[in-house]
């Protein structure tokens, strides 16, 4: 089993940055891929980012890339979701995840275990 906390949501105005943590443990974190997905009032969970297991490979949903930075520290057991620029439309529910292979990527398939979220809201 794993758990995972994330931490670092709040309220900023359009434009500003938010740096949100994810808190994993319960197995080796370090060999595994970890990914953020979001979901707004009303719509589905989206793929945001990835990132593989030794922090070398990351993926990015297009509307984020430029504005978004996913990163590891895998003696912390943590990782990271950078959020500069923020938009209205970045309003979400973040949730971290884990998943059981060396790599990442957009599927949510791929990340059986996941956080509770942490909200994040944008004011125009």
């Amino acid at each position: 089993q794993v758990q995972l906390v994330e931490s670092g949501g709040g309220l900023v105005q359009a434009g500003g940055s938010l740096r949100l943590s994810c808190a994993a443990s319960g197995r080796t974190f370090s060999r595994y891929g970890m990914g953020w997905f979001r979901q707004a009032p009303g719509k589905e969970r989206e793929f945001v980012a990835a990132i593989s297991w030794s922090g070398d490979t990351t993926f990015y949903t297009n509307s984020v890339k430029g504005r978004f930075t996913i990163s590891r520290d895998n003696p912390k057991n943590t990782v990271y979701l950078q959020m500069n620029s923020l938009k209205s439309e970045d309003t979400a529910v973040y949730l971290c995840a884990a998943s059981t292979t060396y790599s990442a990527g957009p599927s949510q398939g791929l990340y059986p275990y996941w956080g509770q979220g942490t909200q994040v809201t944008v004011s125009s």
